[in-house]
């Protein structure tokens, strides 16, 4: 076989069609002719319209995903910044509640040493200031300990009041403390006068450690719910004057011939942060007359006449 008989084309398999370059060029001219078209016959509009209808329901229901996503993460974020804001604002509450009720525990404190300090001016004893410590943790007496002791110059038997009324005395007294039996303690007794009717009694204390009674009273005393008892000053310890209790119920047994008296401290001894401790009037020296130099001289003895 000659060679140039042979045939050089490609087999139909193998044929590649128009190239790559002629393909842009005619896909290129193509899209300007429609665009051109387009934009001065509007060729594709009825297109444009059928699949905007078709794809309706596929947007909105893209854009409702969207927004219930954006709704979920502003909610999200509000909550956590609502709750962050409420405690923030309960931590501020609680702090302006602490700082009112320690104003008002000032306030407090503030009329209760005014009332001591005018308290302290009126009276003809030397006294001390303290502040209650702590309360004895006996639970079978009733005892409290104030800062102050021997190295400030009190002896034991001091009486101990407040700006109500006497509250105790001191019964150990150590160099930097001092331990007070309060009234109401069992052991406890101070000697009374009634305002009203002016008869005298002693007060004691009870074993509940709540209140005070008057013992051994005679059935017919002189004696009304409501009668203010004060310090009758026959003890050496307390300065007369001094409120200490009030009746608060009278049992008369007509049968024993007695009558049993319940007694409410004019001071609440659980509320006590300051007292005054008093001199004991027993200790008190009585004043020096004053007494004329020229009394001091002694006079030479006059001569009488010689007879």
């Amino acid at each position: 076989m000659a060679l140039g008989t042979i045939d050089r084309t490609p087999p139909p398999f193998f044929r590649q069609g128009l190239s790559a370059l002629t393909k842009l060029m005619l896909f290129s001219a193509l899209a300007v002719f429609l665009m051109v078209a387009d934009s001065r016959f509007a060729l594709t509009r009825p297109l444009r319209a059928v699949l905007a209808t078709a794809l309706h329901p596929v947007q909105r229901g893209l854009l409702a995903t969207v927004n219930l996503w954006e709704r979920t993460d502003d909610y999200a974020g509000g909550l956590q910044a609502a709750l962050a804001a409420e405690a923030k604002a309960r931590q501020a509450l609680t702090l302006q509640s602490e700082r009112a009720s320690r104003v008002e525990q000032l306030l407090s404190e503030n009329q209760r040493l005014r009332a001591l300090l005018d308290l302290r001016a009126s009276l003809s004893v030397k006294s001390h200031a303290a502040e209650v410590l702590y309360e004895s943790t006996d639970p079978y007496s009733r005892k409290v300990v104030i800062d102050r002791g021997q190295a400030q110059g009190l002896v034991a038997g001091s009486p101990v009041i407040t700006e109500a009324g006497v509250i105790g005395q001191l019964t150990r007294v150590y160099p930097l403390s001092s331990e007070v039996t309060l009234l109401t303690d069992r052991d406890a007794a101070v000697p009374v006068l009634n305002a009203r009717s002016g008869s005298r009694s002693v007060a004691f204390g009870t074993a509940s450690g709540e209140s005070l009674e008057l013992r051994f009273m005679a059935g017919n005393a002189d004696v009304l719910v409501g009668d203010v008892l004060q310090t009758s000053g026959l003890d050496g310890v307390y300065p007369p004057g001094l409120p200490v209790a009030r009746v608060v119920a009278i049992d008369r047994k007509v049968d024993a011939g007695f009558a049993k008296i319940r007694l409410q401290p004019v001071a609440s001894p659980d509320a006590v942060r300051h007292v005054l401790v008093l001199e004991p009037i027993g200790l008190q020296q009585p004043p020096r007359p004053d007494v004329p130099a020229e009394a001091g001289r002694s006079e030479p003895p006059r001569k009488g006449p010689r007879p």
